[in-house]
């Protein structure tokens, strides 16, 4: 049998990813909590992200949304992690209050964020692993976020990832208006 890496490249891409889930769902978390939800888009889904990334660039001005919602139409897929809001109840000041209650509504629980980066870190690291070329993206997230496909995650960071012969996701150029 000959088997063409052509041929089953996106195939092997959605196991990397789902690799990648695990990764993210197993990366410790504070106190044990796990607030972490994660999903894989891939063909459709990634348009309509693409398409309310470029759409949203009029509602917040963030220009760079135009040349990340045109790059992530070359991922073979998104992996998509976010965290939900609980406080810890640790009073360790990070979110910027001197305690848990003090902290205002709205502003997320810093602990919660560290535990994002941290699942952020091991999927990435995952995909290195692999030789599967991503960049981790506020902007498509924060569509993703605005898509409500992570139900009731406050944070959202987006890891389009590819198995193409140049990483696409580097060396890219400004979109303009």
């Amino acid at each position: 049998m000959i088997t063409n890496e052509r041929s089953i490249r996106h195939e092997h891409i959605l196991a990397v990813a789902h690799q990648m889930m695990t990764a993210a769902r197993t990366a410790p978390k504070g106190k044990g909590m796990d607030i972490i939800e994660i999903i894989t888009i891939s063909g459709d889904e990634i348009k309509t992200l693409s398409e309310r990334m470029i759409d949203s660039v009029n509602d917040h001005g963030m220009k760079f949304f135009l040349r990340d919602g045109e790059n992530i139409l070359e991922a073979e897929c998104i992996v998509l992690i976010g965290t939900k809001e609980k406080s810890l109840g640790l009073n360790c000041g990070y979110c910027g209050y001197s305690n848990c209650e003090s902290r205002k509504n709205g502003v997320p629980c810093a602990i919660n964020s560290i535990d994002l980066g941290i699942a952020i870190g091991s999927a990435c690291a995952t995909a290195a692993d692999h030789r599967v070329d991503s960049r981790v993206m506020f902007s498509a997230g924060m569509a993703a976020k605005e898509l409500g496909w992570l139900q009731d995650c406050n944070q959202v960071i987006a890891i389009p990832i590819s198995g193409s012969t140049k990483n696409p996701f580097f060396d890219r150029r400004p979109k303009t208006v």
